[in-house]
């Protein structure tokens, strides 16, 4: 009944408190899904009902095994912590799958949860823990403790193994380690949330300034009929759309940036002025009887994808003639939107050059694309914006890049198009062949403090392993308290860095949140250690771990080869320094030694 009691005492706390933490995850990050958070404490329950059982048959032989109660305790957490990392196993994908995380760190911060509430438990049931590890070893002591006190007075008093002190030390070090990466995801899930903040604040401008636009045309839209017989042998009629496309374009444009500002945030728009000028020179396709296309219907047509972008009046001058264009497409052929014009078309206009010009003011946000349906073409555009990233099907074929803009220039022509200049009854993909630029603005604080957060497991982990040793050759224990405290020191960096970087650059939040983090973890190791080398030593250590990281966030291509043998470098660092440490208490060894000689002689 005992061994039951204590096994299910720990499974139940282990139980509530996962369950419990993953409801109030889900009541602060996700309001909607508070619900599913109260289901997780009973699912959490009932699914670690094993660990129930194997509690009930592993508690007997660790409460008969020899040891002091310390190092029973310390076997009943290593078997809690195996199950640890067989549920986090399981746990770690469903979560990765459902709320669309990285597998690694949902991993690491379902582990650190199962065995910080596994920790809990122990702690919460210590009294009854220590109660039932003490039985065995009281009834041993009970038969032999007329010969133990005896004995005891002619007896030196052995001192209690440093060895085990150290390994205790060590584990709960480790676990810290863990647990510390459940506020370091936070921190991370805080980061998502104000990026999708500011992309609500983009799309919400967007919105009302207009969105990023994709221009199509000038076409002409040429409808004709078709007369066939059904199976009762009636004439039906049927209505067919033919598209004739530029024989020539040139489309030379001025882009103009334009930085509003929205609460804390900036979002990117433009004015694009665009001349487009051209001929139409076609020939009716074979098999289509000039009788039987309806030239009272011709409409010259331009698409494009917003209509709020749209500052003038759209005019297009055909064959001298200027036709102003209205909202809607008679066709679905080469978009959903768009203008056109009904135009003076007839069968006199096949074979020769028909011109056209049409002036396009718009405006827009991020992205300017074209599609270019044209026989032969070309492309340019001029721009004051000094961060383009050229994009779609084609990059362009000229281009200049420097501070005060850039220039770019697409061309186009019959042989690397795969459609002619009359498309009959044809479709195509909308934006199958789009091309462009969009006026990127530079990497924001977010990407970059995510991708800082990415490496907290290195910042915990080295400088706890720095304490760790330092505290070792110096015998100055620090207390598990105190190792929290740094370690929400180091947490708290990535904060300030998210706050600070959304009011001044990244590079300077960067440097004031690291010299802040750097000179109070110093200051407090000064405080304890009471030596300035020591505390000088935390911050060299420090400044070249936060400058090593400010270098791999600002590279790309060789951000993966740099920080593996920076990693390398570290541990080889960290290996020498830890050389001298005293890990199994050489001077009770060399006791034990002597006392073994004296026994032999």
């Amino acid at each position: 009944m005992k061994t039951a009691f204590i096994a299910f005492r720990i499974w139940f706390f282990t139980g509530i408190l996962f369950g419990l933490s993953f409801m109030l995850y889900h009541i602060v990050f996700n309001m909607g899904y508070w619900v599913s958070g109260v289901a997780a404490v009973f699912l959490a329950l009932i699914g670690s009902l094993p660990v129930f059982i194997s509690l009930l048959i592993i508690l007997p032989f660790i409460k008969r095994t020899s040891g002091s109660l310390l190092q029973k305790k310390i076997k009943l957490f290593l078997v809690c912590a195996v199950w640890c990392i067989i549920y986090s196993i399981p746990v770690s994908f469903l979560v990765s799958t459902v709320l669309d995380t990285e597998l690694l760190m949902s991993g690491l911060v379902i582990f650190a949860a199962l065995l910080m509430c596994s920790f809990l438990a122990m702690a919460i049931s210590f009294d009854q823990l220590s109660s039932y590890f003490n039985v065995f070893n009281q009834s041993i002591n009970k038969n032999n403790q007329m010969e133990t006190n005896s004995q005891a007075e002619n007896l030196p008093v052995t001192p209690e193994n440093p060895s085990n002190k150290i390994l205790w030390k060590s584990i709960i070090t480790g676990v810290l380690i863990l647990v510390l990466l459940i506020p370091a995801a936070f921190i991370s899930n805080l980061v998502s949330e104000r990026k999708a903040r500011q992309a609500d604040v983009v799309t919400e401008v967007s919105q009302k300034w207009a969105q990023s636009q994709l221009l199509t045309g000038p076409y002409i839209y040429l409808p004709y009929k078709t007369v066939y017989l059904d199976k009762d042998k009636k004439e039906n009629v049927e209505l067919h759309d033919l598209v004739i496309l530029p024989e020539t374009l040139e489309v030379d444009g001025k882009v103009s940036h334009e930085v509003r500002k929205r609460s804390i945030y900036k979002v990117l728009l433009y004015r694009a002025d665009l001349m487009n000028k051209g001929q139409f020179e076609f020939k009716i396709p074979k098999g289509i009887d000039k009788s039987s296309i309806q030239w009272q219907d011709a409409k010259i047509c331009y698409g494009l994808s917003d209509f709020k972008g749209i500052e003038e009046k759209m005019v297009v001058q055909f064959n001298g003639t200027n036709f102003e264009l209205s909202p809607g497409l008679p066709t679905s052929i080469l978009g959903q939107k768009g203008l056109s014009a009904s135009i003076p078309f007839s069968a006199e206009n096949e074979g020769i050059s028909n011109s056209f010009k049409m002036n396009v003011k718009i405006k827009g946000s991020e992205q300017l694309h074209f599609q270019p349906y044209a026989g032969n073409s070309r492309f340019s555009i001029k721009s004051d914006w000094k961060n383009p990233s050229f994009d779609g099907s084609d990059l362009p074929s000229q281009r200049v890049v420097n501070d005060s803009g850039f220039i770019a220039t697409w061309n186009f022509n019959k042989a690397n198009l795969p459609f002619g200049t009359v498309l009959d009854d044809f479709k195509l993909e909308p934006g199958s062949f789009s091309f462009g630029v969009t006026l990127v603005q530079p990497a924001d604080g977010y990407a970059k403090t995510d991708r800082s957060i990415k490496y907290a497991i290195l910042f915990i982990g080295l400088t706890f392993s720095l304490f760790f040793i330092i505290e070792l050759l110096q015998k100055k224990p620090i207390h598990p308290v105190q190792y929290v405290l740094i370690g929400l020191a180091l947490i708290i960096f990535y904060t300030l860095l998210l706050s600070m970087s959304e009011f001044i650059a990244f590079d300077l939040s960067y440097l004031i949140a690291a010299l802040a983090t750097i000179m109070l973890i110093s200051f407090y190791a000064y405080g304890h250690f009471k030596s300035v080398k020591t505390a000088s030593v935390f911050g060299s250590v420090l400044v070249l771990l936060y400058g090593f990281t400010f270098v791999l966030i600002r590279l790309e291509d060789t951000a993966l080869l740099l920080g593996s043998v920076g990693l390398f470098i570290i541990l080889a660092l960290a290996m020498y320094a830890s050389r001298k440490v005293n890990w199994y208490g050489q001077r009770n060894i060399a006791a034990k030694e002597n006392n073994i000689s004296g026994l032999v002689n």
